[in-house]
């Protein structure tokens, strides 16, 4: 039985994402299921982690003078949605293990050369993360 996540829970992201490690700061979750609350907060519906998007660095050996993007939430995995229980027609979200990442490269990393940096050409890269919940209690029964 895993917990419901609601308003205000963090998407924590790995830092390595194939060949890319990015710094790391968490998403926050905001939830739409305004009918539903669970400790006080609204809880989170499927869809919700789509408007997770967090700006950060990284790096991508040879590729090691810093570029940016977005930390972005790509797919839950089956243990992160509820299995029966529904709330405004969709599936709660659940902390489950681990769900699929990407990093949206939007200004490349470099690598060091003359007469110029020679920029980075992968333009997204994947990775995971898993959640964590404040709720400590509520959770989805299957």
């Amino acid at each position: 039985m895993e917990q419901v996540l609601v308003t205000g829970d963090l998407a924590i992201f790995m830092p390595m994402f194939g060949a890319a490690i990015v710094t790391v700061l968490p998403g926050t979750l905001s939830g739409s299921a305004s009918s539903y609350k669970v400790t006080k907060k609204v809880a989170c519906l499927d869809g919700d982690e789509k408007k997770i998007s967090v700006p950060t660095t990284y790096i991508a050996p040879p590729f090691v003078i810093p570029g940016m993007g977005n930390l972005k939430i790509k797919k839950l995995a089956s243990d992160q949605l509820s299995q029966k229980t529904k709330v405004m027609g969709k599936k709660l979200m659940l902390k489950g293990q681990f769900f699929e990442a990407e990093f949206q490269v939007t200004t490349p990393a470099q690598q060091p050369a003359v007469p110029s940096p020679i920029p980075d050409a992968t333009p997204m890269y994947s990775g995971k993360g898993q959640f964590q919940p404040t709720n400590l209690f509520v959770t989805d029964k299957g």
